[in-house]
């Protein structure tokens, strides 16, 4: 397993948020590209309406995107959304994590953030990173990983 970048981002409110703050509990820190998209949206959705079966894992879960803090506010708010969004404006866990990369984007090549989930454990190491991951298929891809934690 390797170790998780830790970093220090801010929240929504301006407030700094860092992972080592989440030591003793699992993590879920998902990259997505932007606010208020189609898939975004639908991922964040899927985060807060399932927000109860991951607490009751001792999951707490972390977006991160370029935005704003400005931009997240908007966003939780008009999703009414129950869990932290990170701004990394100038890419600094973006870049450490490895999602920023080329895409395809209407025929051209660009550099954008790709959509992936970690998992981090309680000792902040990687348990598990989805890659391309589908918004509407990944809390289901993360419990059923912790499910089969819990398993062995």
């Amino acid at each position: 397993m390797e170790k998780a970048y830790d970093f220090t981002l801010n929240d929504s409110e301006g407030n700094a948020v860092s992972l080592h703050d989440f030591l003793g509990q699992k993590v879920v820190v998902y990259f997505y590209p932007k606010d208020s998209t189609p898939g975004c949206t639908k991922q964040a959705c899927s985060y807060r309406d399932h927000f109860a079966e991951l607490t009751a894992r001792n999951l707490k879960v972390i977006g991160i995107s370029k935005d704003s803090v400005t931009s997240h506010q908007k966003f939780i708010a008009k999703q009414n959304l129950n869990f932290t969004l990170l701004s990394d404006p100038d890419r600094i866990a973006i870049e450490a994590y490895g999602v920023w990369q080329e895409k395809m984007m209407y025929g051209k090549k660009v550099m954008g953030v790709a959509r992936t989930t970690f998992v981090i454990d309680e000792q902040g190491m990687i348990l598990k990173r989805f890659d391309k991951v589908k918004p509407d298929q990944d809390v289901a891809q993360v419990l059923a990983l912790i499910d089969s934690l819990k398993a062995e």
